[in-house]
């Protein structure tokens, strides 16, 4: 959730452009497979085959760098491009609409991670972790809340992990299963964007089943992304209230900073929403922006296979993973059965 960079100077270009040449053209070969099979789709095929690149032939060091920007600056793009298809109007009301499941969902991440985390025996700063990365935005913000509960490094790789590898799950799983379940399009898009940990994944599970389902699914998650900074301040507020009697280099006073876990691209997608809403994106181009962020999406989701260790994932070990597992599962179900009782499936 970082700030939109500027244009790349030349020595960036160099330094990523093996990485980017190579998350490109496996995403171009994701598209095609994606027009062949719909129903998987050309996201799917980008993370798959990134997974299978990353881990049969391990791409060197070099290659980092452009993979890294490919998985965050350039989905962070596609978003804002997508905000050029859809009016404020229909972001505000799809925002309002999925605030109460999305509350839901929270909450539900939030107690269960705290009870299965106690049954597990897995440490407080560790459920933290898993907990807010499950409920809001994945990686993210787990990144976000790391200077505030000042958690090990390896605690920090151990709930990542986790996470990413049920981002991956969901990404090929939820189409599936909507389909099983006959959701509408709406019903899908809200139970994506309110039960998959990461926006990535969100988009490409979303996309996968329907464009339709995609852009609902998009606006659930963005709304559900924004709640990062209220849970940060309340986290922020009790780990000062723990240190009050440390000096202030001791707390989180020099580490928080409400700018730096600030969702910009969330900012920028708002402001292409009101270029469309205002009537200043042509109607003959339209189409065009929105097959130029579908690309994006999969070039960012094979930069993201790119990066999965599947090795790495393996040695963090089966308490985290079960505590992830458990977590996703209880926000999933919550999220359907909100959807059931207040008639929206």
């Amino acid at each position: 959730m970082n700030a939109i960079s500027l244009p790349l100077p030349s020595s960036s270009l160099r330094v990523r452009a093996s990485g980017l040449l190579l998350a490109i053209g496996i995403a171009m070969a994701a598209w095609w497979l994606g027009r062949l099979v719909p129903l998987i789709g050309g996201p799917v095929f980008g993370i798959v085959i990134g997974i299978a690149v990353r881990n049969l032939l391990s791409p060197g060091d070099s290659f980092n760098p452009g993979i890294q920007f490919a998985s965050k600056q350039i989905l962070q793009w596609s978003i804002i491009a997508l905000g050029f298809g859809l009016s404020l109007t229909q972001v505000a009301k799809t925002g309002l609409e999925s605030l109460s499941v999305t509350l839901v969902t929270m909450t539900v991440a939030f107690v269960s991670a705290w009870l299965l985390g106690r049954t597990m025996k897995v440490h407080d700063k560790l459920q933290v972790l898993i907990g807010v990365g499950t409920a809001i935005c994945g990686g993210s913000a787990i990144a976000a809340v790391t200077p505030i509960i000042k958690p090990d490094d390896h605690d920090t790789a151990f709930a990542i992990s986790t996470i990413f590898l049920f981002n991956i799950v969901a990404v090929l799983l939820f189409p599936l299963l909507g389909h099983a379940l006959h959701l509408s399009d709406l019903g899908f898009g809200l139970w994506a964007g309110t039960a998959i940990n990461d926006t990535s994944s969100v988009v490409a599970a979303g996309y996968s089943y329907s464009t339709a389902a995609g852009d609902y699914a998009t606006i659930v998650k963005l709304t559900r992304a924004t709640l990062i900074i209220p849970i940060c301040l309340v986290l922020a507020i009790v780990v000062a209230m723990r240190h009050k009697r440390a000096a202030k280099q001791d707390g989180v006073t020099g580490d928080f900073s409400l700018r730096r876990i600030f969702p910009w691209f969330i900012l920028w997608f708002l402001v292409a929403s009101a270029v469309r809403t205002a009537g200043l994106v042509p109607t003959a181009i339209q189409p065009a922006i929105h097959l130029s962020a579908e690309f994006m999406i999969i070039v960012a989701l094979t930069a993201i296979g790119l990066s999965a260790n599947l090795r790495k994932m393996a040695s963090t070990g089966v308490r985290p993973i079960l505590l992830g597992l458990g977590v996703w599962a209880a926000v999933s179900i919550s999220s359907l059965l909100v959807q059931l009782v207040i008639g929206q499936l």
